[in-house]
C-alpha cells in the first residue's frame, strides 16, 4: 500500500530525527513485546531489580537467552532497515535513535545510529567493566550446559526464548577477570538511559527539521520524552506503527501499516 502522505512528509524534510521501536524489526523474525493497543502480549520482561537480586533470575534469563540467541544472532536486516539506511545514505537523516538492541540498523549500512537501551551483542561485567562478544559467551553458555543445546523454544522479544522449566541446575560463568555477574550490554526494565547517550540524542533532535517514529508504541518513557521535546519545540511528528501508541495526540501524521511496506518507496 502506498502513503502519498508519508512519501511528502519525508520528501518535505532535510534533517529528520528518526526514532525506531520493535515493529521495526518484527519483519527480521524478531517478536515485539506489546499488541496494538500497546499493551504486553506477554509476562513482562526481567527487571534490572530481579536479575541483580536473584541468582535464581540470572538462571532463568541466562538460559533462555542461550536459547534464544541462536535465531536471534542470526537475524537479517527487513526493508524497513534498509530504507532508514538509504535515507541516511541521501543525507537526510540528522540522527536514527533506535529502542531496538539487535544492531539490525547498522547491518543495514546506516551509521548515524544511537543505540538507546544498548546492544545485545555485546556482555558486559558490572565489577570491572569488561566486555566480551555475546557469540563468545554463548560459546561459554554450551560449554558449561551441553544438555541445554538440545532444548528448543518460541522466539520471544530481544534474543530471549519461551522457556519454562527447572533452572536449579543451569551454570552461568562469572566473569573470568574479577569474579562478577556479566550483563548483557543493554538497559534492562528498572534501569535507566546513560545520561550521556540521552544527551547526545537531544543535541542531534534540536538540530532536526522533523521527526519520523517507527515501529514503536512509545509506551516505554525513554522514547517518548522525546517526541515530547520535538512537540515542545513545534517540530512537525510522523509515526509508522500499527495500532495505538502514546503520542497520538502529538501527532502531525499517522500511518497505520507495517514498517517494511510502509516506507518501501524509499527503495
Amino acid at each position: 500500500m502506498q502513503h502519498p502522505a508519508l512519501e511528502d512528509f519525508i520528501a518535505g524534510h532535510q534533517r529528520l530525527f528518526v526514532l525506531t521501536g520493535a515493529g521495526c524489526s518484527t519483519n527480521s523474525g524478531i517478536p515485539d513485546y506489546r499488541d496494538s493497543d500497546g499493551n504486553w502480549k506477554r509476562t513482562r520482561p526481567v527487571t534490572i531489580q530481579a536479575f541483580l537480586g536473584e541468582a535464581g533470575t540470572r538462571q532463568r534469563y541466562w538460559a533462555r537467552s542461550m536459547v534464544g540467541w541462536r535465531r536471534f544472532g542470526r537475524a537479517a536486516p527487513n526493508g524497513a532497515h534498509c530504507a532508514l539506511a538509504k535515507l541516511e545514505a541521501q543525507g537526510r537523516c540528522e540522527q536514527l535513535v533506535t529502542q531496538n538492541v539487535d544492531r539490525l540498523h547498522q547491518a543495514a549500512g546506516s551509521q548515524k545510529v544511537i543505540d538507546l537501551h544498548g546492544r545485545l551483542d555485546v556482555v558486559r561485567c558490572l565489577g570491572c567493566g569488561a566486555t566480551m562478544p555475546r557469540e563468545q559467551f554463548q560459546a561459554e553458555l554450551a560449554r558449561h550446559n551441553p544438555a541445554w543445546l538440545a532444548l528448543d523454544a518460541a522466539d520471544a522479544p530481544d534474543g530471549d526464548a519461551d522457556l519454562e522449566q527447572d533452572f536449579s541446575a543451569f551454570v552461568v560463568p562469572a566473569c573470568e577477570a574479577c569474579g562478577s555477574v556479566l550483563k548483557p550490554d543493554v538497559v534492562f526494565f528498572g534501569e535507566n538511559v546513560p545520561r550521556d547517550v540521552v544527551a547526545s540524542a537531544q543535541d542531534h533532535l534540536a538540530q532536526a527539521d522533523a521527526m519520523l517514529v517507527v515501529g514503536s508504541s512509545l509506551m516505554v518513557y525513554s522514547g517518548f520524552r522525546f517526541v515530547r521535546m520535538a512537540a515542545e519545540r513545534g517540530l512537525p511528528i510522523a509515526a509508522v506503527n500499527l495500532g495505538r501508541t502514546r503520542a497520538d495526540e502529538l501527532l502531525t501524521l499517522k500511518v497505520e501499516d507495517s514498517c517494511e511496506t510502509a516506507l518501501a518507496f524509499l527503495l
